[in-house]
């Protein structure tokens, strides 16, 4: 699947739009600012060598060359969630696929100071309206650490159903953790 990219999508306080190399500061700021707050629920790599350390992580430029890469080959899209001028979180769709499943999986983080005011609730509306209207998906699925109270608020205000758990299903904060499932489904694809 080819994707137009970038995409800019447009709400109400906020809006979504793919990283850029000019983003570099901002995004370094606010992630290093923010990483008490984020370490408990951030993706982190499992051991991969017999030295225990964990896998180089990319630097902004080659992180932006990849999501962008991503995004045209149809397999993730990931944006900025920005609030005027200010890059206030990220959020993703990954693990496109086609087919006869048709579905992806989002997650995202928030700046601590725009945390609580609806704007996670905004992008993850929008991201999923662009899943379903522009990519055709059937099914989306945001998995979260059942003790992320305020990222469950989220999922279920944005109409997301909960579906399950997934023991240690994603590696966090340094250990495989156990996750809830929630889904929504696209009414118009049959």
């Amino acid at each position: 699947m080819t994707q137009r990219w970038p995409t800019v999508l447009h709400g109400e306080d906020i809006y979504l739009r793919p990283l850029r190399f000019r983003d570099r500061g901002q995004w370094n700021s606010v992630r290093a600012q923010n990483r008490a707050w984020l370490s408990p629920w951030e993706a982190t790599v499992p051991l991969l060598n017999s030295d225990g350390d964990y896998q180089h992580l990319p630097s902004y430029f080659e992180m932006v060359r990849s999501l962008n890469s991503q995004a045209r080959e149809g397999h993730s899209f990931s944006f900025a969630i920005w609030h005027q001028r200010n890059l206030i979180g990220q959020i993703s769709l990954g693990g496109v696929i086609l087919g006869a499943l048709r579905g992806g999986h989002i997650g995202y983080w928030i700046d601590r100071n725009y945390a609580n005011k609806g704007y996670t609730t905004q992008a993850v509306g929008l991201l999923t309206d662009f899943a379903f209207t522009h990519l055709l998906l059937h099914r989306l699925e945001i998995n979260l650490r059942p003790e992320n109270a305020a990222s469950r608020r989220v999922a279920e205000k944005s109409g997301y159903i909960f579906e399950g758990e997934r023991a240690r299903y994603l590696h966090i904060d340094g250990d495989w953790r156990d996750h809830i499932a929630f889904v929504k489904e696209n009414p118009s694809i049959k």
